[in-house]
């Protein structure tokens, strides 16, 4: 009796971790699909194929589409931080073709935020609360000691950022998309040693 109390207990255990797997390979599939494709064509059917699971099994972790939607957003826009630990190296890899080119491996925020105004308060407000983290992570990272100002840099370096990426894929003149992420990075750089002159950054 006490054996198959403890094999129930142990088949428990796998079942709740099979669960959770399952969800994280849902979110992930489902993020690389909303942010290659968008979020209309892309059907609870298709995420769920290509997770490898069952149509049916999707409503055993979300209650609909727009709590995919949801759950996605803020999955894709959790972070450590841990890839702005050399900033200028990230601005690089962040304004390059490579990054323009494959928007499914690429940033949320800039594959999503376009699309977000017509998405429910619950999807919208998971964007915001990443965006306000990622601004925070970003302003640690940037030189400094005066907080205020740096995240009113971290806002306008990563809205540079964002919008150059979203309108470089916007358009299908090579040379202006090219430019546009050329340019910023220029930009970018020819702004940031004001960051770093900054009086508080030698207090």
């Amino acid at each position: 009796m006490k054996r198959q109390w403890a094999m129930e207990i142990i088949a428990m255990k796998v079942s709740r971790e099979q669960m959770g797997e399952n969800r994280r390979r849902i979110l992930q599939e489902a993020s690389r699909l909303f942010r290659d494709r968008g979020f209309a064509p892309v059907t609870v059917a298709d995420v769920m194929t290509a997770a490898g699971q069952t149509h049916g099994s999707f409503y055993g972790h979300f209650a609909s589409k727009d709590d995919l939607i949801a759950a996605t957003v803020a999955d894709a826009l959790t972070g450590d931080g841990a890839a702005m630990a050399d900033i200028e190296a990230w601005t690089d890899a962040y304004l390059s073709p490579l990054h323009r080119e494959n928007p499914g491996q690429g940033c949320p925020m800039a594959s999503l935020a376009g699309l977000m105004r017509h998405q429910t308060p619950e999807a919208r407000a998971a964007m915001a609360h990443g965006l306000d983290a990622h601004i925070d992570r970003f302003a640690r990272g940037l030189p400094g000691k005066d907080d205020a100002k740096q995240r009113r840099a971290a806002i306008g370096r990563w809205a540079a950022m964002v919008g150059a990426v979203i309108l470089s894929r916007a358009i299908d003149d090579p040379a202006l998309s090219d430019e546009l992420l050329r340019e910023t990075r220029a930009w970018i750089a020819a702004t940031a040693p004001q960051v770093a002159s900054d009086p508080a950054h030698h207090a």
